[in-house]
């Protein structure tokens, strides 16, 4: 990658800093100096007003740049003065053109519902009249989105004993009967309603409907990226529309902790803001400083949020793996005597608390006891994937602590250590969760009935469900919505796992081994925000694919690639989606 700098001063020995998406180094125009991870420092020589340099840099480690979100993020000039913004501005990921294949030959919903029975005809409705909370509930999400449902043709409620969050929905030419048996039902009856009133006028008929899996995920990382609350609304009330309802909340990983806890406030405090004069350097940022943190407030405020949308919200914290910021915070989680090279994917070295050291169960076993507390679904994520090769391998407490428990590699202390820090979720009354690795280790994992999610493919899930657990299948081949849609150099997005187009999202079976239906009971897109440096740039990402997600998710039967596609053009009048360009706000 070829950056050419050309200053209208002269500048004396500045050093060119900029983030990646995984480790780089300079291979001509300037000597490395420095890095964290995908931070880099470059030495340049002097350069003179007006007299363009070029610098090359690349990705070591075997990575190369697929697209042009493998740029340098976030570039500046550092001198002995002064620290000097780059005029660098990515216009982010550009939505993609659908092809135009005709109408769709059913019901304009995603997902589509399990049974339609048309009686014939439709009638004009533009708003309904009911006192229910749900209604209540879908009419506020419409009138964020500047849609109509509040009006005079009548809806009646019935409730019958039916499974969680089914619902069946009668509409004749003189109003609408819903009929559930819980909050659930009621709303997705309402969402579906909604849906068919934006597409014109309501076709008369029955819809039965009723969700495959229980667990119906869309997951965000917020640690990488800080995104404003309203965003996070705005992404729970896209979900409802689909029909999601658990929404995981990644705030914490190797680059900040961001949510306000009183047990450590120097933890969130230290890490919210990255970049220059912070504790962590700018990562994966498109500024000379980013960040934010989430007060308890805001959490509780989003929490309710969603919970009138049906959704719930189960957080996630990282261990023993990606806890750079904690390790940062407390060098004292990590054995001082620990001479190993791990070295973590994305660079970091000393990314992990050691279980030997009692710092660390002081720390990780408060946090999850002030977390867990704040979050009434009863569900916490403690994270537990990819812990670098031989991890606490050099460390003689660790070496001492596996000779004491009979275990004898990374993988068995990784497992005795989730098992224990699960123990203390159980205790605090929520269920566990964590990434497939958790289940790893001769003690066989992670226990305590926890929900296993499958990430690098299937394959993983179904050991796991096979040894017991309950497992969401979350493959990134098809799901990870972080991924770019294309090959195209001119694209946007990661591609470690795939290019995942739209078809992509819908090709797969979430349960191939029907032995294991009873134990795999979810499916969950998700994101990670390596590639994000402003709020805006998710949707062209998330959308239409999420469409994908929620077809997995909710439909027992299987729907083509094609009219998949139908459907995404007119759920594009939905939830319009706009080209976004990059600036360097600091976000505060």
């Amino acid at each position: 990658m070829i950056c050419t700098i050309t200053s209208d001063w002269d500048l004396t020995a500045p050093v060119f800093c900029f983030s990646g998406m995984a480790p780089m180094t300079a291979t001509a125009g300037g000597e490395r100096l420095r890095g964290m991870g995908s931070f880099t420092e470059v030495a340049l020589p002097d350069l003179k007003a007006g007299q363009p340099h070029e610098v090359v840099v690349e990705y070591t480690h075997g990575h190369t740049a697929a697209n042009r979100a493998w740029m340098p993020q976030g570039p500046y000039l550092r001198t002995r003065n002064d620290v000097i913004a780059l005029p660098y501005e990515p216009k982010g990921c550009t939505p993609h053109t659908l092809p135009d294949l005709g109408p769709f030959d059913g019901l304009p919903l995603v997902p589509q519902p399990e049974k339609w029975t048309p009686s014939g005809g439709t009638i004009d409705v533009t708003g309904v009249q009911c006192s229910d909370d749900a209604l209540s509930a879908v009419a506020g999400l419409a009138q964020r989105r500047g849609w109509s449902f509040d009006g005079s043709f009548p809806v009646v409620i019935k409730t019958a004993d039916m499974q969680a969050d089914a619902y069946r929905l009668k509409i004749t030419s003189t109003g609408v009967q819903i009929t559930a048996g819980d909050y659930g039902g009621r709303f997705y009856a309402g969402i579906t309603l909604l849906t068919l009133m934006q597409a014109g006028p309501l076709p008369c008929g029955v819809i039965t409907d009723a969700p495959r899996f229980g667990w119906r995920g869309q997951h965000l990382d917020t640690a990488r990226h800080y995104y404003q609350p309203q965003t996070i609304l705005d992404l729970l009330d896209l979900m409802a529309l689909l029909k999601l309802n658990r929404f995981h909340w990644h705030f914490t990983d190797d680059e900040a902790f961001r949510l306000q806890i009183d047990s450590y406030p120097e933890l969130w405090r230290k890490t919210e803001f990255c970049g220059e004069g912070h504790l962590l350097p700018a990562l994966f940022t498109g500024a000379i400083e980013a960040g934010g943190s989430y007060s308890k407030d805001t959490a509780r405020a989003i929490i309710a949020y969603a919970a009138a949308l049906n959704i719930e919200v189960m957080p996630e914290i990282e261990a023993p793996a990606h806890a750079l910021a904690v390790t940062q915070v407390f060098p004292d989680t990590r054995d001082p005597a620990d001479n190993g090279p791990e070295t973590s994917v994305q660079g970091y070295q000393g990314n992990c608390v050691n279980p030997a050291m009692p710092r660390t169960w002081e720390v990780l076993e408060t946090i999850v006891r002030e977390v867990g507390d704040l979050f009434p679904f009863g569900h916490l994520h403690l994270g537990c994937d990819e812990l670098p090769k031989d991890t606490w391998m050099g460390s003689p407490k660790a070496r001492a602590l596996m000779a004491e428990e009979g275990l004898e590699t990374t993988q068995d202390l990784q497992g005795w250590t989730i098992a224990k820090l699960a123990s203390t979720v159980a205790q605090n009354g929520q269920r566990p969760a964590a990434w497939e690795e958790a289940a790893q280790g001769t003690n066989g994992g992670i226990g305590h009935n926890a929900i296993l999610f499958s990430w690098t493919g299937q394959g993983p899930g179904l050991d796991a469900a096979r040894a017991g657990y309950d497992v969401v299948m979350s493959p990134a081949q098809h799901v990870y919505l972080d991924m770019a849609h294309t090959n195209d150099q001119d694209d946007w997005g990661a591609s470690w796992a795939a290019f995942i187009s739209l078809a992509d999202t819908i090709n797969w079976n979430p349960v191939p081994d029907p032995a294991l239906e009873d134990r795999i009971i979810g499916v969950q897109g998700t994101f990670w925000s390596e590639f994000t440096t402003k709020d805006e740039q998710i949707w062209p990402m998330l959308m239409p694919r999420m469409l994908g997600v929620a077809v997995k998710a909710w439909q027992t039967k299987d729907m083509s690639a094609e009219d998949l596609t139908r459907l995404a053009v007119s759920y594009q009048t939905i939830w319009p989606i706009k080209p976004t360009t990059e600036d360097l706000t600091h976000r505060s």
